[in-house]
């Protein structure tokens, strides 16, 4: 989902008629992710190839029973829909939820299957309207989703500049797309003219600079020790330019590229 949410806000950014909520709202089960998801599963069975769902990102907790037990929920209900669309498996992000996945699946196929290659999906049928319907019903810009579009992106550059490719933030594994998505809505919601906050508030670059020293005192203050205030600062600099400039920079490791050791 996020490598393809970041695409379309890229391909999609200067028309008028789109803007997206807070990423966390742009789930699997509005509109167009349903259409682009049934639709994998028919090309996919159509030429005999496994159709895999998407990743389970969630990473368990060893400190609060009641965030695994939601997540858990959430992970098994994704999984669920999945295997009913018909898809043949999932990706995990890591090992405690290899058990669920695997419960949901083996419980879909049928006796003597170890997949579902053999749904065929004929009962779907998405055009290109379909998959172009950018519409998320019910949603808004939160100021709780700028503040984690700001904390993920610096953190996940800071950790990218530091050699790590692969990221658990809040309880999620994150990868380049995140960081991507996370900028490119913030570049998006502030040269929009219904970029605002669902107080009426609009979203500017002031107002985003004036988040980010708020965000990074809580990130020292997660990270301990383990803060460091060179990447961190190389990652703040490097997030409030691709987010400040008019110009969009196609992909941002590009331009952190440059600041690797």
């Amino acid at each position: 989902r996020w490598d393809y949410m970041f695409s379309v806000i890229k391909k999609f950014r200067h028309v008028p008629e789109f803007i997206w909520p807070d990423r966390a709202q742009v789930t699997m089960t509005v509109p167009l992710m349903r259409a682009y998801t049934e639709l994998l599963v028919k090309t996919c069975h159509k030429r005999g190839a496994h159709a895999i769902g998407g990743m389970a990102a969630f990473i368990p907790s060893r400190r609060d029973a009641e965030v695994n037990r939601v997540a858990m929920e959430k992970v098994q209900q994704d999984k669920e829909r999945e295997a009913q669309d018909g898809f043949d498996g999932s990706w995990v992000a890591h090992p405690d939820l290899v058990p669920v996945c695997t419960e949901v699946f083996s419980k879909a196929f049928e006796e003597g299957r170890v997949n579902q290659k053999h749904r065929m999906r004929e009962d779907v049928q998405v055009s290109a309207e379909m998959l172009l319907e950018f519409q998320i019903p019910g949603g808004n810009i939160t100021e709780s989703g700028l503040r984690n579009n700001i904390s993920v992106g610096i953190q996940y550059i800071a950790a990218w500049l530091g050699g790590t490719g692969a990221v658990a933030i809040f309880n999620l594994m994150e990868d380049a797309a995140t960081a991507e998505i996370s900028r490119s809505q913030i570049w998006q919601w502030c040269r929009h003219p219904q970029g605002k906050l669902e107080d009426g508030r609009k979203i500017t670059i002031e107002m985003v600079q004036s988040i980010i020293p708020e965000e990074l005192a809580k990130i020292r203050e997660t990270y301990g020790g383990a803060y460091n205030d060179e990447k961190m600062k190389q990652a703040t600099d490097l997030f409030i330019s691709m987010v400040s400039e008019d110009a969009f920079e196609e992909f941002l490791t590009i331009r952190a590229y440059d600041q690797l050791d």
